[in-house]
């Protein structure tokens, strides 16, 4: 329920915070103090048009919230958590600036208008004297039945089943039409997926075989090098070994300090014949080990030549052979599983519109039962409001196509005079009279609606004595269940409700300002006497207020 409502800088509010409770909560206050601010400032909150219009003069902008309490409502918890917004809190906040443009938040997060009014719709119904309201739709009407007949549950479940449905057969007429190109499609990658498995290229298979084709191609030169800088470096003519033997035996026998002068030079001379014996002795091991093998090497290349040739093929480099193999086996599944299997598919399909069918049928059942219920119930009540000869109807007619919500479609008829057929509420109902058949219906669909919060907006006009009295106590009765708000100007429903939140219009100077404040006892009585007889209140109108609020409030509690 609207817990809380503030108001900055809106119509001729300069600021203004409101505590409100569950109940019936009366607003009055005489014609033009601003009674529609309260309900324009709600609107705005609940992703009403925006009007540059409504900032107060010589401001910036309007800044309005409205929070709400979400502990019971578990409709708007599951949109706030899709959304990941938090959910134990519920805070709607509107600010409009002088160029007319407006910006929104849900508990503190950036939203748009739209989410303002999707989520709106599930904490506060308004029923006013205005062709937008919610009971001159027919899509509340079905709303409202299926309430009635409780059946919202089995209608979410049926919508589910209808989206499935025709998900399926989106996907087959796609599967359908395309038939010719996805079975070309298909036995084109069975034979480029059969070629690349026939490849059979491993993942580091190519840099091995380039290695490989590097070493055997030049195996011929490699050896013959090899061998040449081996007899270099120990052959008997010439070789490096030869040479420094000789050069070592010629100094070696230096005599005295000659030879020891050169100590260091015949060090260096010998560590350089053990080098290079070293490395002639390596030399000839490697070319011992060295082998010329032209038949591994024409297989090498032709296989390094059937991977170039297929990559090729496919317009890719030979190294991204591997991953097109498994992109195109991947699809290959994908066409050959079961999404693609068209009598799997049309299975699924009749599958799915035999289930939508059969929840249909149960509900389209259960919603005829509940039509003649409900429009008897509404009867009875449009009786104590001084509408005894209306007659209202439920009309449950069949759709010619099916729809998420089934196959019925549900309107509201009324006659408001003996004789006349029922026709539906747009083309005959008066205002005065949109607003007690609303207040009717809420009455009877109150125990089984999920809008705990409705706002009524004059509904007593064209109404007067006892039965002025009778709208009080429904709408006292509906407040006992949720929250009920009414801007009324009988004192005989302003004496029935658990609150009442006064509204006047001041003037300061060059400025208009209007206040509201919810009445204590004393306060109640006054503005009763002054709904009763104007602005003189006298002691005999104070004493018939008290009168009234005591009677009221007494006859409530039995």
């Amino acid at each position: 329920m609207l817990t809380q409502l503030a108001i900055r800088d809106y119509a001729i509010v300069d600021s203004l915070d409101l505590e409100l409770a569950g109940g019936m909560t009366a607003i009055t206050g005489e014609t033009g103090a601003g009674k529609s601010i309260l309900l324009g400032a709600l609107g705005l909150c609940l992703g009403e048009r925006a009007d540059a219009g409504s900032v107060r003069h010589g401001c910036e902008r309007a800044d309005l919230s409205a929070r709400f309490d979400i502990a019971t409502l578990p409709a708007a918890r599951q949109w706030l958590a899709e959304r990941e917004l938090p959910v134990d809190d519920c805070l709607l906040r509107r600010v409009v600036t002088t160029n007319g443009r407006s910006k929104a938040w849900i508990n503190g997060q950036p939203a748009t208008v739209a989410d303002l009014k999707a989520l709106g719709e599930h904490l506060v119904e308004i029923h006013g004297q205005h062709a937008h309201q919610a009971l001159l739709r027919e899509e509340t009407h079905l709303r409202l039945l299926d309430d009635f007949a409780g059946q919202r549950t089995a209608v979410t479940e049926l919508a589910d089943t209808y989206r499935q449905w025709q998900s399926a057969r989106r996907r087959l007429k796609r599967l359908t039409e395309t038939g010719d190109e996805v079975q070309a499609r298909r036995q084109l990658l069975r034979y480029q997926v059969e070629e690349l498995d026939a490849l059979a290229l491993g993942e580091e298979e190519l840099a091995t075989l380039e290695h490989e084709q590097e070493q055997l191609a030049h195996a011929e030169e490699t050896l013959r090098e090899a061998q040449f800088a081996a007899e270099c470096c120990d052959s008997d003519e010439g070789g490096a070994l030869a040479l420094l033997n000789q050069a070592m035996h010629r100094l070696d026998p230096l005599p005295g300090s000659d030879r020891g002068s050169l100590a260091e030079v015949l060090a260096m001379l010998g560590d350089a014949r053990i080098q290079i014996e070293e490395a002639a002795r390596e030399l000839h091991r490697f070319a011992d080990a060295t082998e010329l093998d032209p038949e591994r090497l024409a297989w090498v290349e032709s296989r390094l030549g059937e991977v170039h040739r297929i990559a090729r093929k496919h317009h890719v480099m030979p190294e991204e052979l591997t991953a097109l193999h498994q992109r195109l086996q991947s699809e290959l599944d994908s066409l050959e599983g079961g999404e693609h299997d068209l009598e799997a598919l049309r299975a699924e399909v009749e599958a799915l519109r035999d289930a939508w069918r059969e929840q249909a049928r149960a509900i389209g059942e259960a919603r005829r039962q509940a039509a003649s219920r409900f429009g008897k119930a509404v009867q009875e009540q449009l009786a104590f409001l001084a509408m005894g000869k209306a007659r209202f109807e439920v009309d449950v007619e069949t759709r010619q196509t099916p729809q998420p919500d089934g196959m019925e479609a549900v309107r509201f008829l009324i006659s408001a005079n003996p004789g006349q057929p029922p026709r539906p509420l747009t083309k005959v109902a008066s205002g005065g009279e949109l607003s007690r058949i609303s207040l009717a219906i809420q009455v009877v669909a109150a125990r089984h609606s999920t809008i705990p919060s409705l706002v009524f907006d004059e509904v007593d006009v064209g109404i007067s004595g006892a039965t002025a009295e009778i709208v009080g106590q429904l709408l006292r009765r509906l407040g006992e269940n949720g929250q009920v708000m009414t801007v009324t100007h009988l004192p005989q429903v302003a004496a029935q409700a658990h609150h009442h939140l006064h509204i006047e219009k001041q003037a300061k100077r060059n400025t208009t300002q209007t206040r509201m404040a919810l009445l204590d006892e004393a306060g109640r009585v006054s503005e009763l006497a002054r709904m009763l007889g104007g602005v003189s209140l006298s002691d005999r109108t104070l004493a018939h207020a008290r009168e009234m609020l005591d009677a009221s409030q007494q006859g409530a509690s039995h």
